[in-house]
């Protein structure tokens, strides 16, 4: 018998989120599970810092508030909670959990997954790091609702394990229903980040009323489609160019690879169902990798940093000045970074607006070389260097900054436990089926040890996890700033290896006639416009990498933007990225592109690389830099420009079928 689609949806897109979420998803429409993501890679770190403070620490708080209020009206509406507000210490969450319950007598069980915590272990990650996480599937959430648990708090579980993990509890799905659990994953994607979804952060939010949208909900079908819609009355849209942008983003690559299944982005169609309903469908699912991810974030030194304004004229001598006032000072430090963004205009009506920022930015694994006594050198020069010196802030002593770093870790090695409501330890065995029909029985001292796991080969448990060969010599490799092993399964594409070589250099494509830049193309008469009124873009961080999605809303415009935008263009357009890594893949079901540029993010987001550690705004500084666009496509019937219709249906790609081209270019010059 067929079960009707579980009704999923998300009040927590990140550590901080808006508050209210909670009580507007399960007062506006109905719900049978509601989710909340709270974590991300500095997430990880500020959670790792509380547990150098607290050990009992390590959670995010914010969500003991959110069910303090709303606990009792989800379990009189009957939705189950599961969130990864768990962070560090998902026992300690769950712990805390249950006290609310008893002190608000709301009659409900709790559950919680662990297991990828890999600290507690001793492995060697040198004296400062902080955390070591590896990112576990869904099965341990998919146990925890089995067993009865109204709520579940997990610790870093992939983003898309939220939904997946529910999804495979309520459709009783097996772990080889690949392309089941590929949908769901999807769903999860678009769903992990919230208010992205309902056109927040989106690039043609002027078309619409984003003032205050609402989250998203997804209506998961039994064979893995869904709906992606929201609460009825709610803000926001829900529309083919909100769902693609956010299943761009932060993704990298053709296959999507996950601890429970191999999502193959490239099979994913987008339909609009209704207004604010998109229909996914056609997602296939391929065998997990036998790793999984592992996140380690560590303290990478001391920073600081002083920001000149710099006003009116001879803006470059003035810059020039106070760097050379500074520059035997500087000397010792490891590094130094300036800046000068030019924010003046000519002639300016406002000081403000006549004023550029010169930001030094400095870093030392020794904070007494950028502490308070070398800013203090700089507003010391207050009397003696150029007209008009003033500082953004007064001198500051130096901060910790962290870093982070991303390897893999066999999957049969990792302790993924689901810890039920009645305190039964339930390990979760790769090598065995997790359906509801299957009960295994599980020996009740392997139970209540978390460091008992299944041995690759599925035989008996593993020694204690400490004594694992291969986990240490690969989070070694992690202290040791090695990449460690790869995360794709073995004969798996992997972007820009085997790409074509031309000219161009290693990867690049071959040149594309008709480009523009002399205003005609084959499509006739070309203008020199900002890239963005033809396309939207989203971009965002992986660690210290940075991934930029593109897409098109016709086919003519896809047609052109594939042919033009190519990584050459891209490092043209945006010449921060000329000396990087730049990896295109193409999704034509999306009519889109996917960039990856390596390490453009330094160590990731908490080193403060570069003014968008993020890489937030990507996408937007390449919408706005001009191109020589087709004027046909511009001119196109504004019905037809602006319409979020279907993306175009092409035939399913059997899993072992070639990916659509992955073309790496290296750093130029």
């Amino acid at each position: 018998m067929t079960r009707r689609p579980l009704r999923i949806g998300n009040a927590s897109g990140f550590y901080g989120d808006r508050s209210a979420a909670f009580r507007e998803m399960l007062t506006d429409g109905p719900l049978d599970v509601l989710t909340g993501d709270y974590l991300a890679e500095l997430t990880m770190l500020i959670l790792g810092r509380d547990r150098l403070k607290n050990p009992e620490a390590g959670y995010a708080k914010t969500f003991l508030r959110q069910l303090e209020e709303c606990l009792g009206l989800a379990h009189e509406r009957g939705v189950r909670i599961v969130a990864n507000a768990g962070g560090l210490n998902p026992a300690g969450l769950a712990g805390a959990v249950r006290a609310l319950a008893a002190k608000l007598s709301v009659p409900v069980t709790v559950a919680h997954v662990e297991g990828d915590d890999l600290m507690p272990y001793g492995m060697p990650y040198g004296q400062d790091a902080l955390t070591a996480n590896a990112y576990l599937g869904g099965a341990g959430v998919t146990a925890c609702l089995r067993a009865g648990a109204d709520v579940v708090v997990t610790g870093r579980v992939t983003d898309a394990a939220l939904v997946s993990g529910p999804a495979a509890w309520w459709f009783d799905w097996a772990p080889d229903d690949h392309d089941r659990l590929a949908g769901a994953v999807v769903a999860g994607h678009v769903l992990e980040c919230g208010t992205q979804a309902t056109g927040g952060n989106y690039a043609f939010f002027t078309r619409h009323d984003v003032s205050r949208p609402g989250f998203p909900l997804a209506e998961i079908a039994e064979d893995g489609s869904s709906v992606i819609t929201k609460h009825p009355g709610t803000g926001g849209v829900v529309s083919v160019g909100t769902v693609t942008a956010q299943l761009l983003y932060e993704t990298q690559g053709a296959r999507y690879l996950g601890p429970d299944v191999t999502a193959r982005l490239d099979t994913v169609r987008l339909t609009a169902a209704a207004p604010d309903r998109v229909r996914i469908s056609g997602v296939l699912g391929e065998p997990p990798p036998g790793t999984l991810k592992v996140g380690v974030t560590r303290i990478g030194g001391w920073r600081n940093e002083v920001v000149f304004v710099l006003t009116g004229l001879d803006i470059e001598a003035k810059s020039a000045l106070v760097q050379s006032q500074l520059a035997s000072l500087l000397s010792p430090v490891a590094s130094v970074a300036w800046t000068l963004s030019r924010t003046d205009h000519e002639d300016a009506h406002t000081e403000e607006t006549a004023s550029a920022l010169l930001r030094l930015v400095v870093r030392d694994p020794s904070p007494d070389r950028v502490g308070r006594a070398l800013t203090s050198a700089a507003i010391e020069l207050a009397l003696a260097s150029y007209p008009g010196f003033h500082v953004t802030a007064p001198p500051a002593p130096a901060q910790p900054y962290g870093v982070f770093a991303a390897t893999a870790v066999p999957t049969a090695e990792v302790p993924h436990t689901a810890v039920l409501p009645d305190g039964t330890r339930l390990p979760m065995r790769a090598d065995l089926p997790m359906r509801a029909d299957l009960h295994v029985a599980v020996d009740p001292h392997m139970a209540a040890d978390p460091l008992m796991a299944a041995d690759p080969a599925g035989q008996a448990p593993s020694p204690p996890f400490p004594r694992s060969p291969g986990i240490a010599r690969t989070l070694a490799s992690v202290a040791d700033g090695a990449e460690g092993p790869s995360p794709s399964p073995a004969g798996l594409h992997v972007a820009g290896v085997g790409s074509h070589t031309n000219a161009g250099g290693p990867g690049a494509e071959p040149p594309v006639p008709g480009r523009g830049g002399a205003g005609e193309s084959p499509a006739g008469p070309t203008r020199r416009v900002p890239l963005g009124r033809l396309v939207g873009a989203r971009s965002g961080d992986k660690g210290g990498d940075a991934n930029v999605g593109v897409w098109a809303e016709t086919a003519p415009a896809w047609e052109w933007l594939r042919d033009t935008l190519t990584v050459g263009t891209f490092k043209e357009l945006l010449p921060e990225t000329a000396p990087l890594e730049v990896t295109r893949h193409v999704l034509p079901n999306l009519r889109s592109l996917n960039f990856t540029v390596t390490r453009i993010l330094g160590d990731g987001v908490a080193s403060g690389h570069r003014f968008d550690p993020q890489a937030k705004a990507l996408g937007e500084w390449l919408r706005s830099r001009h191109i020589e666009v087709p004027v046909a496509l511009l001119h196109q019937p504004a019905a037809q420009a602006t319409a979020e219709a279907t993306a175009p249906a092409h035939p399913h790609h059997p899993g072992g079928d070639p990916l659509p081209e992955a073309t790496t270019q290296e750093g130029t010059p």
